[in-house]
């Protein structure tokens, strides 16, 4: 009979982590408070620097960076004007933001906050309020997410204004 076997009904059971996951979690508990902040910190900015070197508003549909569904089916995913968008945030153009991707630049904040709040945790153990996200707004935001993605690739009017 197995460990897993014998525990009692409703009992979480864990199992022993394998060689590789336990030699990364001995790895991870050596580093110290600032290296998970700073390398989320360190792949932000090169997606950000990537994003500025490449000028996403001037690249042709096949150039870098490119979506492979808008150029294969010419359809605008649910992604699709982000890298556009974050191009333009940098630019401090927040109206050309927004008419690429107006949920991305509505996430921008949070998801900064988020990570602030995170990283102030970790490195200086100081206690933001934390946002509280349940799993009813995570699904009212995929909803709406979803019916934009739709919307933008209606091909009449007022949905082609939100084509990009």
């Amino acid at each position: 009979m197995t460990q897993v076997e014998s525990a009692p009904p409703g009992q979480l059971v864990v199992a022993a982590p394998d060689r590789v996951t336990a030699w990364f979690l001995r790895r991870s508990a050596a580093l110290p408070a600032w290296a998970g902040p700073a390398a989320a910190l360190v792949c932000i900015a090169g997606a950000l620097g990537y994003t500025q070197i490449t000028d996403p508003t001037t690249s042709a549909a096949g150039d870098p960076p490119s979506c492979l569904l808008k150029l294969t089916t010419g359809f605008d995913c649910p992604g699709c004007g982000g890298t556009r968008a974050a191009w333009y945030l940098m630019h401090g153009d927040l109206a050309a933001a927004a008419r690429h991707h107006l949920l991305f630049v509505f996430a921008v904040p949070f998801l900064i906050y988020a990570y602030v709040a995170w990283a102030g945790k970790k490195v200086f153990n100081k206690q933001l309020p934390q946002l509280r996200v349940s799993p009813k707004m995570i699904a009212w935001f995929l909803a709406i997410w979803g019916v934009f993605t739709i919307l933008r690739n209606l091909p009449w009017a007022p949905f082609t204004w939100l084509y990009v």
